[in-house]
């Protein structure tokens, strides 16, 4: 599937591409992650669209079974990957959970820039980018989630998502795809 379009005002929103998640082994590499991701900020910029940049510091407090990465987390732990190429007029949002909405000032930032899609990009798939899917789909975002830009530590959760989660929540699209939908505006 492809993304069919882009609204007026579209956003970008990258998910913790920061300096300890991206380098986690993931089952694509990072790097390109990050460069397909660079690579649409600055097409957003560009084009004078909002660029949002999330990382995350903590995680929810409730228990889990699974372990929780980054106890022992370095001091740049957080810092986003300078690819990014961080701008003032971007966005920033620090999250506490998996997705950027909840507890954070994403939905006024958006709403506050007329911003009625978001495109997502991120590490990881099945969490962090697919929680913050979750959320805008039911916000009433129209989502697009640009595939290649994007990994998990797992490729069968990162297929899964991709496969299986993301059609029902809005489309699926390459970097590429993208870039020409901006271009063509």
């Amino acid at each position: 599937m492809t993304v069919s379009t882009l609204d007026p005002t579209p956003a970008l929103v990258v998910i913790d591409l920061q300096q300890g998640i991206v380098g986690i082994p993931a089952a694509h590499p990072s790097e390109q992650v990050v460069a397909n991701a660079a690579r649409l900020a600055a097409a957003f910029r560009a084009a004078d669209l909002p660029v949002v940049l999330v990382n995350v510091t903590g995680g929810a407090p409730g228990r889990t079974e699974a372990p929780r990465l980054g106890a022992d987390r370095p001091a740049d732990w957080a810092e986003l990957v300078p690819e990014l190429d961080a701008q003032p007029s971007d966005v920033r949002v620090t999250k506490q959970t998996w997705g950027a909405f909840t507890g954070t000032s994403l939905e006024a930032e958006l709403r506050a820039r007329g911003v009625t899609q978001v495109v997502l990009s991120g590490i990881s798939t099945s969490a962090g980018v697919e929680s913050t899917a979750r959320f805008a789909h039911e916000h009433g975002y129209h989502v697009a989630l640009v595939t290649d830009a994007m990994t998990d530590r797992d490729i069968a959760l990162h297929d899964h998502s991709v496969q299986r989660v993301f059609p029902r929540l809005g489309e699926t699209g390459t970097t590429e795809e993208l870039l020409a939908l901006l271009a063509a505006r």
